[in-house]
């Protein structure tokens, strides 16, 4: 059965070793340990499984425990359907959470919009007042002007 070196996981998945490690630390991996003082990790392909679906659920928004709970449903013999429903309900959370996020965007930027437009039209109306006021002379009368 084939085994992975950490850095080979890391450059597959465009990761850092560090972040690899991290998620071993939260239990959603776990490697045999080889070598002199069993200081090497060995990734399994089951490993290397759970580390793409891991990569998956974080591009996905998904909490690591929301993750491990997934990904661990996957590792018993039962049979799909538990695992399918859990799954299209923490899809559903995310997406509604998502969609309310979108909804508290748009309203700040037609906010920013609003801001911006009126901004522009006092800028406008102080640049026209300034043209149409005439200029005080700039030199004061205490000092004398550069000839």
């Amino acid at each position: 059965m084939p085994t992975y070196s950490i850095g080979e996981l890391a450059r597959e998945f465009e990761i850092t070793p560090r972040t690899i490690r991290f998620y071993e630390d939260q239990g959603l991996l776990a490697p045999r340990r080889v070598g002199a003082g069993a200081r090497q990790r060995a990734y399994s392909h089951r490993d290397r499984t759970r580390l793409k679906l891991t990569l998956r659920g974080k591009r996905l928004g998904l909490s690591l425990s929301e993750i491990r709970d997934l990904i661990d449903m996957y590792d018993s013999p039962a049979d799909t359907v538990p695992q399918l429903t859990r799954f299209l309900e923490v899809l559903e959370r995310h997406r509604l959470a998502l969609e309310s996020q979108m909804r508290d965007l748009t309203e700040t930027l037609d906010d920013i919009r609003e801001h911006e437009g009126r901004t522009r039209e006092l800028l406008a109306q102080a640049s026209q007042a300034r043209a149409k006021s005439p200029r005080k002379n700039r030199v004061s009368a205490s000092r004398p002007a550069l000839r």
